[in-house]
């Protein structure tokens, strides 16, 4: 599937959680009803996904985990904040950039309309 369409779906599944929940749940929750509407959408999806931070020639297991990683394509971090920050920014780009995927949305469930909480990034 094409990533404009994989990206498509999953916003349209994160509006549904939203429509439902709304905001001021803890990540967790959301997390697991995204994770739910995916999976029931026909997706692949892994959840806290492992990623190694890649510091020269080695490999290190820190503990970093990818939230959702949709048809092991597109980077999936959730977030319950009162606005993005640019450390959100930084965050899911290295995530991108050290699992080698090109896609990543960055999705905010704290905010009344969902749109305003959305960001698509291609690296």
């Amino acid at each position: 599937m094409e990533d404009i369409k994989l990206t498509e779906i999953i916003i349209g599944c994160a509006i549904e959680v939203h429509k439902i929940l709304g905001p001021g749940l803890l990540e967790s929750a959301y997390e697991e009803c995204l994770f739910y509407e995916l999976k029931k959408n026909g997706l692949n999806v892994e959840r806290q996904k492992p990623i190694p931070v890649v510091y020269k020639e080695i490999k290190l297991d820190c503990g970093y985990r990818i939230d959702l990683l949709v048809e092991n394509n597109i980077v999936v971090e959730l977030k319950v904040a009162d606005t993005f920050n640019p450390v959100h920014e930084a965050q899911i780009l290295t995530y991108m950039k050290f699992s080698g995927k090109s896609i990543g949305l960055l999705i905010n469930f704290n905010v009344t309309l969902l749109k305003n909480g959305l960001k698509r990034y291609k690296y």
